[in-house]
């Protein structure tokens, strides 16, 4: 299997001013990277930038909203005129919705799509065609579980993180030629800030997504160096957990099968309870 050197690369990381983000700018610091801490939260990108200081690496913040195609062309442009070149991008930048899908607004829509997905394209869109004329590169998508498992009352998040895995499986090819890799990260819950800002229909969604993420029983940490040890051997993909990997393989073996467990279980009124279950005892 190729692998490659991520030691003393140079790497972007956008929302990475608190979760899975940060994770990944310390694992990458602790490999003596140069770092680009992109987020909106200044506060928080300036933490970060301490802990990769005294993590061994070098870098600074960048005040970026990957929902704004300019604000991720300034950045793009920055990197490559400071630092000559960028070896990692990680678009990680998130935010998390759930409900009944005719309960959603569509400004709920427009707002998820707007920085789970288009976040995403804006940052391949504006950092490929310079790691082409350098001849190297990599891309590293954070997308989820629910993107392969498409779980009810979760549509808006579902198709976003469906289309980032989509994407990072087209690119993969598309990239190879020009000795771009790609890997996309697909966890289920852990225990991130994205409940700050999540919007919800009604408190059962709410409080189901407390009750995940406070469950989790994986760390931030430890899916960081599970994606950095993927990047090192151009692993496609990152299913963490134990129950992403089962429930990835049942809809592989069976889509009928699983989408028609879940049917079953949302029918009959007992996918609610099922789910709070599963997620008490830190099985999501």
């Amino acid at each position: 299997m190729k692998r490659r050197t991520v030691s003393g690369c140079t790497a972007v990381v956008t929302g990475s001013a608190s979760g899975i983000g940060r994770a990944l700018a310390v694992s990458l610091a602790k490999r003596r990277c140069t770092l680009l801490v992109a987020d909106l939260n200044e506060e928080g990108s300036g933490q970060t930038l301490e802990m990769v200081r005294q993590a061994g690496g070098a870098g600074e913040v960048f005040r970026c909203d990957v929902s704004r195609l300019d604000d991720v062309k300034r950045m793009a442009d920055y990197c490559f005129d400071t630092w000559g070149k960028v070896d990692i991008l990680v678009n990680n930048a998130g935010v998390a919705a759930a409900g009944i899908f005719e309960d959603i607004p569509i400004k709920d829509w427009e707002w998820i799509m707007s920085i789970n997905l288009w976040g995403v394209i804006y940052g391949c869109h504006a950092f490929i065609p310079a790691m082409k004329k350098q001849g190297s590169g990599y891309i590293v998508n954070v997308a989820s579980a629910a993107g392969i498992i498409s779980s009810p009352e979760m549509s808006s998040y579902n198709v976003t993180k469906a289309g980032v895995i989509s994407l990072s499986e087209t690119l993969k090819s598309e990239l190879s030629p020009n000795n771009i890799g790609v890997t996309v990260v697909c966890p289920t819950f852990l225990n991130t800030n994205l409940l700050e800002n999540m919007r919800y229909t009604d408190d059962f969604q709410r409080d189901f997504a407390r009750m995940a993420f406070g469950y989790a029983k994986i760390s931030a940490d430890t899916i960081a160096e599970m994606t950095v040890r993927a990047v090192e051997k151009d692993k496609l993909y990152v299913l963490p957990q134990l129950s992403a990997k089962m429930l990835w393989y049942s809809k592989r073996l069976s889509p009928s099968s699983h989408f028609g467990w879940l049917a079953f279980l949302n029918r009959n009124g007992w996918a609610r309870s099922f789910m709070m279950k599963m997620a008490r005892r830190g099985m999501l």
